[in-house]
Parts: structure tokens; sequence; C-alpha cells
């Protein structure tokens, strides 16, 4: 079973920059389109940023021109730079991924696997 592991993630100061990244834990025929999700307590998760197997990237509204998704290493790995961070930015972030065909990027429905989850504070 392939797994999705992150790494990254902590704590910055508002204005300051942070790097979540994300590999398939195996090695895979397919390649997956990925993207990155964050959640807050009580709230619903919600998709930051994705990247398909062409490599054209989506971004949610509240997070472009700050937070960029790009390939790292392997095919199956992804990292999520976030810079000019603010507080509203504090979530739990989840890397997502998918082998079948995505048709809502940012939508949690369309992703199978599923990383472990990683906190980011920002701090005012």
């Amino acid at each position: 079973q392939v797994r999705l592991v992150q790494s990254g993630g902590g704590s910055v100061q508002s204005g300051g920059s942070l790097k979540l990244s994300c590999v398939a834990s195996e090695y895979s025929a397919f390649t997956y389109h990925m993207a990155w999700f964050r959640q807050v307590p009580g709230k619903e998760r919600e998709g930051v940023a994705s990247r398909d197997t062409y490599g054209r990237t989506t971004y949610a509204d509240s997070v472009k021109g700050r937070f960029v998704i790009s390939q790292e290493g392997g095919k199956n790995s992804v990292s999520l730079q976030m810079d000019s961070v603010s507080p509203e930015d504090t979530a739990m972030y989840y890397c997502a991924a998918s082998r079948t065909v995505v048709v809502r990027d940012l939508q949690e429905s369309e992703y199978a696997l599923w990383g472990q989850g990683t906190q980011v504070t920002v701090s005012s």
C-alpha cells in the first residue's frame, strides 16, 4: 500500500516562509496528480494547491502569489513553498494524491491517498 510521507512544517512568524514536502513511499509506474489541503478545527478541509501529471498547477485564491507547488525529486513527490504567510494560514496541512483523472483539482473527494498531516502555525 503506497503511503504519502510528509515533512516540514512547524512555527513561523507572520511574513516569513515555510516549506512542506511530500513523497510517495514506494515507486509506482503511475504518475499521480498531487495536491495540498489544509484544515483548521471545526472547518472543512480546504484545497490549497494542486499539480497535475503535466505539471499544470491550480491555486486557491487565498494563496495565489504566495504559495508555490512544485515537483521535488521523483515524479510522485511535491513541495509547497509558503511565502508571506499570515496567521490565517495556520492549519494542519495534508498532502494528497490521485492515480485517476482529477476534474476538480481542489476538491477533497477527488483524492484517494493522503499524507499524515503536518501542523503549520503562524504567529503575528
